[in-house]
């Protein structure tokens, strides 16, 4: 049995994005204490380098889907099989392109008909 009654959301996703912010934000700090401005824009890429990972490793399917996930699905390995046609409410999906609707096919119009006004009535 889990340790926690609740699915609190623990993915290979979540976890690898912490842990590139966290070095990430510990370089930025430094950077503050140096004054070094190359320190300080390094610290920033990894914040950045950091979300991305995090959003790369949720469309390969590392992450974990908005809202709760059946116990089975808890686990921090489980790879989450529906991330490919993209989650429905998820951000991170829908700016990958994925989780819309289907596109509506477009009729041509026919050309309109030419009426003609009865004189005889």
């Amino acid at each position: 049995m889990s340790a926690h009654q609740y699915d609190e959301g623990h993915t290979i996703a979540g976890w690898t994005g912490c842990a590139v912010a966290t070095v990430g934000g510990v370089v930025l700090g430094l950077g503050v204490v140096m004054v070094s401005v190359p320190v300080l824009a390094g610290g920033g890429a990894l914040v950045v380098l950091g979300v991305l990972v995090t959003w790369g490793l949720h469309l390969a399917g590392w992450g974990k889907p908005p809202g709760r996930r059946p116990r089975e699905e808890w686990g921090m390995r489980t790879r989450d099989l529906s991330a490919r046609d993209g989650h429905p409410g998820c951000v991170g999906c829908r700016l990958a392109g994925r989780g819309r609707r289907a596109a509506v096919p477009v009729v041509a119009a026919a050309e309109p008909e030419v009426v003609t006004a009865d004189a005889g009535g």
